[in-house]
């Protein structure tokens, strides 16, 4: 019941070349196989729902899918978590974990804490754990937010389902409507800085927004003069494999969980009931899966990772731009399974 504003108004991957059809019904296929209800949507049908001269064809995905604000979600679940008391210990960066006796220490610079479990959840920003630094890369991801539309903007471009948008380029954009009708836009490119870089100097880019802009208005030209009042970075952590990956140390008594790639508003959900269960000893259907026991292949070491990021990011704009053909390395990476196809 936190006020979160909930929209479950399903989802459309949109195909804005001839390529991505393919995609489509890949994607329509997989679905399938699963019991899941989706439809094919041709681009008169898609362009009823959202008018933009660049879609030629969607994959309308109704139940399973919603969008909400995950700032409100954040506030919303500390204020809940303090009511049943817990304590929140902010601007506290961890330095150490130490065994003593029994229990675990966790040390800062204020002070520490003991306890008999820990779960490490750090994501893109570095924590105590070195193992994790090993299969966690992180990288920004850009977005821009416009002024709210009026009713004639939004009347320019339909939308009146809300649903939330994405295209199914390797390089994809991703968009949804806010409360106030303004239009969240981001995605495209994903920035790796030398030696896991993570810093608020990276929040800005002006060359990746500029670009995202560009986009913007490619889609949507006829809103044309609505000003951005917003732009921000954050860094997101990916691993080879696109998904989250899972650990333990200290005899078990600390799990660790990271690598959500953009996906944790949902997925931490389920990144933290397998951690629990990991650091507790239960054997259960999460703990058994393959994704959870088998780690993902590591990154390199610098500065091969950097030069191994920036390769494969090149790979996959060329993959874009050749009509989706993989080309050969990114066909190496797939036979190891490694990259966004694995």
């Amino acid at each position: 019941n936190l006020d979160v504003d909930l929209e479950e108004s399903g989802f459309i991957g949109i195909a804005t070349q001839p390529w991505h059809l393919e995609e489509i019904e890949e994607t329509r296929a997989l679905y399938g196989r699963f019991g899941q209800t989706t439809e094919v949507l041709d681009q008169d049908a898609v362009r009823k729902r959202v008018d933009s001269p660049t879609y030629l064809s969607g994959l309308w995905i109704p139940n399973g899918k919603a969008i909400l604000n995950p700032a409100k979600l954040v506030w919303g679940l500390r204020r809940l978590a303090e009511s049943r008391g817990v304590v929140f210990h902010d601007d506290s960066p961890v330095l150490a974990i130490e065994r003593l006796g029994s229990s675990l220490v966790v040390r800062t610079e204020q002070g520490s804490v003991r306890a008999r479990k820990v779960v490490v959840a750090t994501n893109a920003y570095r924590g105590p754990v070195r193992r994790i630094r090993r299969f966690i890369a992180p990288v920004y991801d850009y977005v821009l937010m416009t002024e709210p539309l009026d009713a004639s903007q939004m009347k320019a471009i339909g939308w009146s389902g809300r649903e939330a948008l994405e295209d199914v380029s390797n390089q994809f954009h991703y968009y949804r409507l806010t409360a106030d009708n303004r239009i969240l836009w981001g995605g495209y490119d994903a920035i790796y800085h030398f030696n896991n870089g993570v810093g608020e100097s990276y929040d800005q880019a002006g060359d990746t927004h500029r670009i995202l802009a560009e986009h913007f208005f490619q889609t949507f030209p006829q809103l044309e003069g609505l000003r951005f009042s917003h732009r921000w970075a954050g860094p997101i952590a990916t691993t080879t494999r696109f998904t989250a990956t899972w650990g333990t140390s200290h005899d078990g008594d600390l799990a660790w969980v990271a690598g959500y790639t953009g996906l944790g508003v949902a997925a931490s959900r389920f990144g933290a009931r397998v951690a629990l269960d990991l650091v507790e000893g239960r054997d259960s259907d999460y703990t058994r899966l393959e994704m959870v026991r088998k780690p993902p292949f590591p990154f390199p070491p610098e500065p091969f990772r950097y030069l191994g990021i920036q390769i494969t990011r090149r790979a996959i704009a060329r993959s874009d731009r050749r009509g989706g053909r993989r080309g050969p390395w990114l066909t190496i990476l797939d036979r190891f399974g490694v990259g966004f196809d694995s």
